[in-house]
């Protein structure tokens, strides 16, 4: 069967949506939100149609479904659906077990997981909100496609209502070993979720690996021997390794627009050393950006014959600023940044230069052509799409990536110098190994690296996901009448 043939539109469902809608004194307003999510699907809904039910940043004292947003407004090519938190399901689901508990978890920070279990009760009542507006939007020959850790139940409750429904999931950040994931304690009911689904899918053979091992020690599953397939209580479930791709032909096309192109030689005569070091991050303990800046200051020392001529521009795009640990972070960064340049800079020259700040498409590619060298270096992290976009923005084959091997991203971006985060050493010698790299071994490695982003693109990504779907067939399970009475999965 080709599901192509057969897909009529898609029903997207995630926590956060394309939209922001705010209640304003003059009204109710809607803007574009920016994420890497969005930027991944919102091109694939558009081209199929259909619905995106999502969170849109609202919070109301009586939680529920909202509206129908058209995007875009005025010619519209899908609808979004909104459904609303309260103040206390946004600490307790979003804030609380989502990002308190899960993506800690997740990214092996132990030390960092709360586990409450008020917070789990939240977080399975959000879900069974989203899986019931769901079951109620979806229709013969959709295929729903389920996004991420914070709606890790709504397969298997979907799946009760309609037991016909095409599902896909894909979990966007890393899944933990199971010495790491057992220490939930809800960890079998997440993976029943899961396991709810016809195809669920992760960046990287590692995470498949790692939720393969949960799933048969935690539940019994059975897995074949291409660990492609496997079976659990009479259904077929495709698990593969699929990791996104991005819209590689957005990002060449914007590096060869002349204006994108000016803005990037502007840059470099502002910076005005011979090298630029750029590293572009949420921020987020995950991202490793204190390790990087601690890499900086030992590569300065070690190298002080680079000093007169390196410049390293660390951009910060604000994240959960609403949290301590968060704010902490930010302010731990900005000291750091400030004693090194303390120690290194010289009259008015700084090395270490920083923007807390987003940057638009625009000026973010034109960073990109700018930079001599990308300095992606998570601790821990599900992809990257940052050194994605910065290989698909190279049109002129130059700059070199330097790639955390912890990245899911490092398992096909090959030709990438691999730095490891947790030795800041090593991080240092990596760094001048790059900027010493020739003009030839440089274009060597981006054609390559090039050729990997363009081929492994956004619609091979989406492609790959309905052939996963091809491979399972459905299994009939009996409706669950959708009342607040329901069986709960705790």
């Amino acid at each position: 069967m080709t599901i192509l043939k057969t897909l009529e539109r898609l029903v997207v469902v995630s926590n956060r949506g394309p939209v922001v809608i705010k209640d304003t004194a003059a009204g109710t307003s809607a803007s574009r939100s920016v994420s890497g999510l969005v930027s991944a699907v919102e091109p694939i809904i558009e081209n199929t149609g259909g619905t995106w039910i999502a969170w849109c940043g609202r919070k109301s004292p009586k939680p529920g479904e909202s509206g129908t947003w058209p995007v875009p407004r005025n010619n519209p090519r899908y609808v979004v659906r909104e459904v609303t938190l309260s103040p206390q399901e946004y600490r307790d689901y979003y804030l609380g077990f989502a990002n308190g508990c899960l993506w800690p978890l997740a990214h092996s920070f132990v030390d960092r997981c709360v586990i409450d279990f008020a917070q789990w009760e939240t977080y399975q009542e959000v879900n069974r909100r989203f899986a019931a507006l769901t079951a109620r939007e979806w229709r013969e020959g959709d295929v729903v496609w389920i996004h991420d850790f914070h709606l890790a139940l709504v397969p298997e409750m979907l799946r009760r209502a309609r037991p016909q429904a095409r599902i896909a999931f894909f979990w966007h950040i890393p899944f933990p070993s199971y010495d790491i994931f057992s220490i939930l304690p809800w960890a079998r009911q997440i993976l029943r979720g899961l396991l709810n689904c016809d195809s669920l899918a992760f960046h990287s053979a590692v995470y498949v690996d790692n939720f393969l091992h949960c799933a048969s020690r935690l539940l019994g599953v059975k897995t074949p021997n291409d660990n492609r397939l496997i079976h659990w209580e009479g259904r077929e479930i495709s698990v593969r390794a699929l990791p996104i791709g991005i819209d590689a032909d957005r990002f060449r096309a914007l590096a060869a627009d002349p204006r994108v192109q000016q803005r990037a030689a502007a840059i470099r005569r502002a910076v005005g050393t011979r090298f630029l070091v750029l590293g572009v991050d949420r921020l987020d303990y995950t991202k490793g950006i204190l390790e990087r800046l601690q890499a900086i200051e030992i590569f300065l020392e070690k190298f002080p014959e680079c000093r007169h001529h390196f410049t390293f521009l660390q951009v910060a795009v604000p994240s959960r600023t609403e949290w301590k640990d968060y704010r902490e972070l930010r302010r731990a960064v900005e000291e750091t940044v400030g004693r090194i340049n303390g120690r290194f800079g010289e009259q008015w020259r700084v090395p270490v230069r920083y923007q807390f700040r987003s940057l638009n498409p625009e000026y973010l590619v034109a960073h990109y052509l700018a930079a001599n060298v990308a300095l992606v270096t998570p601790l821990r992290d599900g992809l990257n799409l940052v050194a994605k976009e910065f290989v698909a923005s190279r049109i002129d084959n130059a700059g070199v990536l330097v790639l955390s091997p912890f990245a899911g991203a490092a398992e096909q971006l090959t030709e990438a110098v691999k730095a490891n985060p947790y030795h800041p050493h090593h991080m240092a010698e990596q760094l001048r190994f790059a900027l010493a790299m020739t003009p030839e071994e440089q274009s060597r490695r981006m054609k390559l690296l090039r050729q990997n982003v363009e081929e492994y693109d956004l619609s091979h990504w989406w492609q790959s996901v309905l052939d996963s779907l091809a491979e399972t067939r459905p299994r009939r399970v009996q409706p669950l009448s959708w009342s607040r009475s329901a069986p709960s999965l705790g």
